[in-house]
């Protein structure tokens, strides 16, 4: 099997978006802009006067129905789609400007990231990547709900939701390829259930929700389908782990599974991987897959 070193990427030119946060309804403005090989992926708000927050987990701030980032009181919201976007297509150094607290939710998934980068380009540093290499398991459950990474050529993710009707059980595995990300992962849009708008709006939160940035799911389906693809549900908690694992600051070399898991056990993972070096090393060298994963094979247990 063969080893393979790459380079650090950032984009080719500056990306604009507007739009309004998923939970706040704020109106937002976004720039993504290049950034020099070492610095990483760094949010700046630019109504505080330019203050920064890194995308690493020290930062990680209250996570329940979003990824939240704070820093000295600053606060960033729903970062989870657009730094999927990022890892699944190489990125390892960007500023991210916004202009209040909540990323753009746009369709809902993190397709316009992926096309807008796509069209500007994406530049090669001469910087080595680093990446985390798993060395030994690493696992968090809660009750019937777990998430865990193991020892693993190339970076597979194994998920498994299992929702109230009519969702109910899906699962998805995939080895994080730029290409397959675009394609297989990018697109899927983040869904929610119509019987539990009154409660959501009652706790703040959807208030900027609607049918053109969320799968609106009903007693029979979706209301405002048809789906994108037929498993995108559980492909879109797969969108969402990857950008909740980018918090380790790194790519993984590693396997990854899921069980009925979410925003706050994907972030607790990064936090106790975080916490035992002994569990991983970093290395220039990437070990890709002979044999990688189709997008909708089945699922295996850990």
């Amino acid at each position: 099997m063969s080893q393979k070193a790459h380079s650090e990427q950032t984009i080719l030119a500056a990306i604009e978006f507007t739009g309004i946060g998923l939970h706040s309804g704020a109106p937002v403005a976004l720039r993504i802009l290049p950034a020099p090989a070492g610095s990483g992926i760094v949010f700046r708000r630019t109504d505080l006067d330019n203050f920064e927050i890194p995308a690493t987990g020290r930062n990680v701030a209250k996570v329940s129905y979003a990824t939240s980032l704070m820093r000295q009181g600053v606060l960033i919201s729903t970062t989870e789609h657009l730094l999927s976007a990022l890892i699944g297509l190489g990125i390892d150094n960007a500023i991210l400007e916004l202009d209040n607290l909540e990323l753009p939710i746009l369709d809902g998934s993190a397709l316009p990231y992926v096309e807008a980068i796509q069209r500007v380009g994406i530049r090669v540093q001469r910087r080595k990547r680093e990446y985390i290499r798993i060395l030994e398991p690493v696992e968090v459950r809660e009750g019937e709900k777990f998430i865990g990474v193991y020892p693993g050529s190339g970076y597979k993710i194994e998920y498994e939701i299992d929702f109230p009707a009519p969702i109910g059980k899906q699962s998805a595995s995939i080895d994080l390829a730029a290409s397959m990300y675009a394609s297989e992962i990018a697109p899927a849009r983040t869904f929610g259930y119509q019987a539990d708008e009154a409660r959501l709006l009652d706790m703040g939160l959807i208030r900027g929700a609607s049918a053109e940035n969320a799968i609106i799911v009903g007693n029979a389906g979706p209301i405002n389908g048809p789906l994108r693809m037929e498993d995108e549900y559980v492909r879109h908690k797969v969108l969402d782990l990857i950008g909740d694992l980018a918090l380790a600051g790194r790519r993984i070399e590693g396997r990854v599974v899921a069980v009925r898991a979410g925003h706050a056990m994907h972030t607790a993972l990064v936090s106790k991987l975080m916490r035992d070096r002994s569990t991983w090393e970093m290395t220039h060298v990437y070990e890709p897959d002979a044999h990688p994963l189709g997008a909708t094979a089945a699922l295996a247990h850990a």
